[in-house]
Protein backbone atom coordinates (compact mmCIF):
# COMPACT_ATOMS: atom_id res chain seq x y z
CA UNK A 1 0.00 0.00 0.00
CA UNK A 2 2.81 2.42 0.89
CA UNK A 3 4.59 1.84 -2.42
CA UNK A 4 1.35 2.63 -4.27
CA UNK A 5 1.02 5.86 -2.30
CA UNK A 6 4.63 6.77 -3.07
CA UNK A 7 4.04 6.08 -6.77
CA UNK A 8 0.90 8.22 -6.82
CA UNK A 9 2.60 11.03 -4.88
CA UNK A 10 5.68 10.97 -7.13
CA UNK A 11 3.56 11.05 -10.31
CA UNK A 12 1.44 13.86 -8.84
CA UNK A 13 4.58 15.84 -7.98
CA UNK A 14 5.90 15.49 -11.55
CA UNK A 15 2.54 16.62 -12.95
CA UNK A 16 2.44 19.57 -10.52
CA UNK A 17 5.95 20.68 -11.54
CA UNK A 18 5.01 20.40 -15.22
CA UNK A 19 1.77 22.31 -14.79
CA UNK A 20 3.50 24.98 -12.68
CA UNK A 21 6.12 25.59 -15.37
CA UNK A 22 3.42 25.71 -18.05
CA UNK A 23 1.45 28.23 -15.99
CA UNK A 24 4.60 30.33 -15.63
CA UNK A 25 5.18 30.10 -19.40
CA UNK A 26 1.59 31.12 -20.14
CA UNK A 27 1.71 34.11 -17.80
CA UNK A 28 5.26 35.30 -18.56
CA UNK A 29 6.18 34.02 -22.03
CA UNK A 30 2.89 34.35 -23.90
CA UNK A 31 2.91 38.18 -23.72
CA UNK A 32 6.52 38.49 -24.99
CA UNK A 33 6.73 35.38 -27.20
CA UNK A 34 10.26 34.39 -26.25
CA UNK A 35 13.25 35.20 -24.05
CA UNK A 36 16.83 33.92 -24.10
CA UNK A 37 17.81 31.34 -21.51
CA UNK A 38 21.32 30.61 -22.77
CA UNK A 39 21.94 33.12 -25.59
CA UNK A 40 22.49 31.41 -28.92
CA UNK A 41 21.81 27.97 -27.42
CA UNK A 42 18.38 27.79 -25.75
CA UNK A 43 15.49 30.19 -25.58
CA UNK A 44 12.16 30.01 -23.82
CA UNK A 45 9.49 30.36 -26.52
CA UNK A 46 5.76 30.15 -25.92
CA UNK A 47 4.23 27.70 -28.36
CA UNK A 48 0.87 25.94 -28.36
CA UNK A 49 0.96 22.50 -29.92
CA UNK A 50 -2.30 20.80 -30.86
CA UNK A 51 -0.49 17.69 -32.10
CA UNK A 52 1.67 15.02 -30.54
CA UNK A 53 5.48 14.78 -30.69
CA UNK A 54 6.91 16.97 -33.45
CA UNK A 55 3.35 18.24 -34.09
CA UNK A 56 2.19 14.98 -35.68
CA UNK A 57 -1.55 14.28 -35.58
CA UNK A 58 -2.36 17.99 -35.40
CA UNK A 59 -6.05 18.64 -34.88
CA UNK A 60 -6.73 15.06 -33.72
CA UNK A 61 -7.36 15.97 -30.08
CA UNK A 62 -10.08 13.40 -29.42
CA UNK A 63 -7.88 10.59 -30.70
CA UNK A 64 -4.83 11.87 -28.79
CA UNK A 65 -6.82 12.20 -25.57
CA UNK A 66 -8.37 8.74 -25.84
CA UNK A 67 -5.18 6.99 -26.93
CA UNK A 68 -2.96 8.75 -24.38
CA UNK A 69 -5.52 8.25 -21.62
CA UNK A 70 -5.77 4.51 -22.34
CA UNK A 71 -1.99 4.11 -22.54
CA UNK A 72 -1.50 5.97 -19.26
CA UNK A 73 -4.12 3.83 -17.54
CA UNK A 74 -2.15 0.74 -18.57
CA UNK A 75 1.10 2.30 -17.29
CA UNK A 76 -0.54 3.29 -13.98
CA UNK A 77 -2.02 -0.21 -13.57
CA UNK A 78 1.39 -1.77 -14.24
CA UNK A 79 3.14 0.51 -11.75
CA UNK A 80 0.53 0.11 -9.03
CA UNK A 81 -0.38 -3.56 -9.35
CA UNK A 82 2.40 -5.41 -11.19
CA UNK A 83 5.20 -3.36 -9.59
CA UNK A 84 8.32 -3.60 -11.75
CA UNK A 85 11.07 -5.48 -9.90
CA UNK A 86 13.92 -3.40 -11.32
CA UNK A 87 14.30 0.11 -9.92
CA UNK A 88 15.44 1.50 -13.29
CA UNK A 89 12.29 0.14 -14.97
CA UNK A 90 10.11 1.55 -12.18
CA UNK A 91 11.64 5.02 -12.54
CA UNK A 92 11.31 4.86 -16.33
CA UNK A 93 7.60 4.03 -16.16
CA UNK A 94 7.06 6.64 -13.44
CA UNK A 95 8.60 9.36 -15.63
CA UNK A 96 6.48 8.27 -18.61
CA UNK A 97 3.37 8.38 -16.43
CA UNK A 98 4.10 11.82 -14.93
CA UNK A 99 5.02 13.39 -18.26
CA UNK A 100 2.14 11.75 -20.09
CA UNK A 101 -0.39 12.97 -17.53
CA UNK A 102 1.13 16.47 -17.63
CA UNK A 103 0.55 16.76 -21.38
CA UNK A 104 -2.83 15.01 -21.16
CA UNK A 105 -4.02 17.63 -18.64
CA UNK A 106 -3.17 20.35 -21.21
CA UNK A 107 -5.01 18.53 -24.00
CA UNK A 108 -8.13 17.98 -21.92
CA UNK A 109 -8.22 21.45 -20.35
CA UNK A 110 -7.01 23.60 -23.27
CA UNK A 111 -7.11 21.46 -26.41
CA UNK A 112 -3.39 22.17 -26.83
CA UNK A 113 -0.11 21.49 -25.07
CA UNK A 114 2.04 24.41 -23.87
CA UNK A 115 5.62 24.02 -25.13
CA UNK A 116 8.40 26.44 -24.23
CA UNK A 117 11.93 25.04 -24.67
CA UNK A 118 13.47 25.95 -28.02
CA UNK A 119 16.95 24.74 -28.96
CA UNK A 120 18.64 27.36 -31.13
CA UNK A 121 21.72 25.34 -32.11
CA UNK A 122 19.70 22.79 -34.09
CA UNK A 123 16.42 22.50 -35.95
CA UNK A 124 14.25 20.75 -33.39
CA UNK A 125 10.67 20.94 -32.14
CA UNK A 126 9.79 23.24 -29.24
CA UNK A 127 9.15 21.00 -26.22
CA UNK A 128 8.39 21.05 -22.48
CA UNK A 129 9.24 19.42 -19.15
CA UNK A 130 6.62 16.67 -19.64
CA UNK A 131 8.23 15.76 -22.98
CA UNK A 132 11.61 15.51 -21.23
CA UNK A 133 10.07 13.20 -18.61
CA UNK A 134 8.55 10.90 -21.25
CA UNK A 135 11.73 10.76 -23.36
CA UNK A 136 13.96 10.19 -20.34
CA UNK A 137 11.57 7.50 -19.10
CA UNK A 138 11.65 5.71 -22.45
CA UNK A 139 15.46 5.97 -22.44
CA UNK A 140 15.62 4.40 -18.96
CA UNK A 141 13.28 1.60 -20.04
CA UNK A 142 15.51 0.86 -23.03
CA UNK A 143 18.60 0.94 -20.82
CA UNK A 144 16.89 -1.43 -18.38
CA UNK A 145 16.19 -3.86 -21.22
CA UNK A 146 19.78 -3.70 -22.46
CA UNK A 147 21.17 -4.28 -18.96
CA UNK A 148 18.75 -7.14 -18.35
CA UNK A 149 19.73 -8.82 -21.63
CA UNK A 150 23.45 -8.37 -20.87
CA UNK A 151 22.93 -9.93 -17.44
CA UNK A 152 21.01 -12.87 -18.93
CA UNK A 153 23.76 -13.47 -21.50
CA UNK A 154 26.45 -13.37 -18.82
CA UNK A 155 24.46 -15.87 -16.71
CA UNK A 156 24.03 -18.22 -19.70
CA UNK A 157 27.80 -18.11 -20.36
CA UNK A 158 28.56 -18.79 -16.69
CA UNK A 159 26.05 -21.67 -16.59
CA UNK A 160 27.52 -23.16 -19.77
CA UNK A 161 31.07 -22.88 -18.39
CA UNK A 162 29.98 -24.46 -15.09
CA UNK A 163 28.20 -27.31 -16.87
CA UNK A 164 31.26 -27.91 -19.04
CA UNK A 165 33.54 -28.04 -15.98
CA UNK A 166 31.24 -30.61 -14.33
CA UNK A 167 31.49 -33.07 -17.24
CA UNK A 168 33.66 -36.15 -16.61
CA UNK A 169 36.88 -36.24 -18.58
CA UNK A 170 36.69 -38.32 -21.74
CA UNK A 171 39.34 -40.96 -22.23
CA UNK A 172 40.68 -41.61 -25.70
CA UNK A 173 41.39 -45.23 -24.75
CA UNK A 174 45.20 -44.99 -24.57
CA UNK A 175 47.19 -45.96 -21.54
Amino acid sequence: MISALITIAAAALLVAIDQGIKLWATVNLAPVGSMPLIPGVVELRYYLNDGAAFSILQGKQTFLILFTGAALLVVAWYLLFKKPAKKLEYIGWLLVLGGGIGNLVDRVMNGEVVDYINLLFMNFAVFNFADILVCTGIGLLLLSLVLEEASARRKRREDAASAEADLPEQSDGTI
